[in-house]
């Protein structure tokens, strides 16, 4: 029971995080999202791990800015959710979205992604049928 609380409170200071981060937050970096939060079962602390896709200056300056406004983001949480105690926030960075990223780049220069071929026109599939055999209407003229 305890486990779906915590599930349900990471849930919801996820999106309200999220939330502040669009209302509250300018950042530089060209995207910037909350990957997953990990609240302790005292509830009293919460891990939220950030992923920021942009230069390494810019994710330094985006993880300084959520350290700098984490007293201002924890009072504006305490406002909007209503629980015991207010997490004490811990921003985190999650790179796996920028390796992830990386890697198809990489791969992509290679020439190791295979290529996706264009799907065909409707009107090439056999009249009467659709892609996977079911009956069609007959075309209205």
């Amino acid at each position: 029971m305890a486990k779906h609380r915590l599930e349900r409170v990471n849930e919801m200071l996820k999106r309200e995080l999220g939330d502040l981060f669009l209302r509250e937050l300018v950042f530089d970096a060209q995207l910037v999202t909350i990957q997953q939060v990990d609240v302790t079962p005292d509830l009293k602390n919460a891990h939220v791990y950030v992923s920021v896709i942009g230069t390494e200056g810019q994710t330094k300056g985006v993880m300084s800015l959520l350290h700098t406004r984490r007293p201002h983001l924890q009072f504006l949480l305490s406002r909007r959710i209503i629980i015991k105690h207010t997490p004490h926030l811990h921003f985190k960075q999650d790179s796996g979205i920028e390796r992830g990223s990386r890697v198809i780049h990489l791969m992509d220069e290679l020439n190791l992604l295979p290529a996706v071929e264009s799907l065909e026109p409707l009107a090439s599939v056999e009249r009467g049928q659709d892609e996977i055999g079911n009956p069609t209407l007959p075309p209205q003229t």
